[in-house]
């Protein structure tokens, strides 16, 4: 059995360290060079250009933010912020308790755009023998929507003045 030199370990244990610091990337989207931080995190090194609101989730962090601010008030069924899942509970007021409301959100972008999110309400009023479905006005979904993406865009823009 051959032994390896100790200077050949050090070369390739180096070479392999320093191509880890490479200070430009391409977006996959778009093709285009970005920056990127050239200190690991572990070195003291803190991604501090990143403006896309994501906080170690696989969506956008303000888009998510925002749907938990927006629907706090109904109960949380399940929530996936890694797939972007967010479902609420059956939740009836008590103007009208002969109907209840159920909500799911889908944010689908690492972005924060309104083509990235998307909300479907379900809607039940009660019978003399339980819950049946019944419809939605399609102009309440987006009412929800529009509602997320302006508190998502406040919390970008208090983000933008705290920097």
């Amino acid at each position: 059995m051959r032994v390896v030199a100790p200077h050949y370990i050090l070369a390739f244990v180096l070479a392999t360290g320093l191509g880890a610091c490479a200070t430009r990337a391409t977006d996959t989207a778009t093709g285009q060079p970005v920056a990127k931080s050239s200190s690991a995190p572990f070195f003291g090194g803190r991604n501090q250009g990143r403006s896309t609101g994501e906080a170690g989730i696989g969506v956008n962090a303000f888009l998510w933010r925002a749907t938990l601010d927006t629907l706090s008030f109904m109960p949380l069924a399940d929530s996936d912020p890694f797939g972007g899942t967010y479902a609420t509970e059956w939740h009836s007021i008590a103007e009208k308790p002969e109907e209840r409301f159920k909500v799911q959100v889908y944010i689908l972008d690492t972005r924060l755009r309104a083509d990235g999110l998307a909300v479907q309400v379900f809607r039940q009023t009660r019978s003399g023998t339980g819950w049946i479905d019944a419809t939605v006005d399609p102009d309440t979904a987006i009412q929800i929507e529009n509602s997320i993406l302006t508190r998502a865009r406040q919390l970008r823009i208090a983000q933008l003045e705290t920097r």
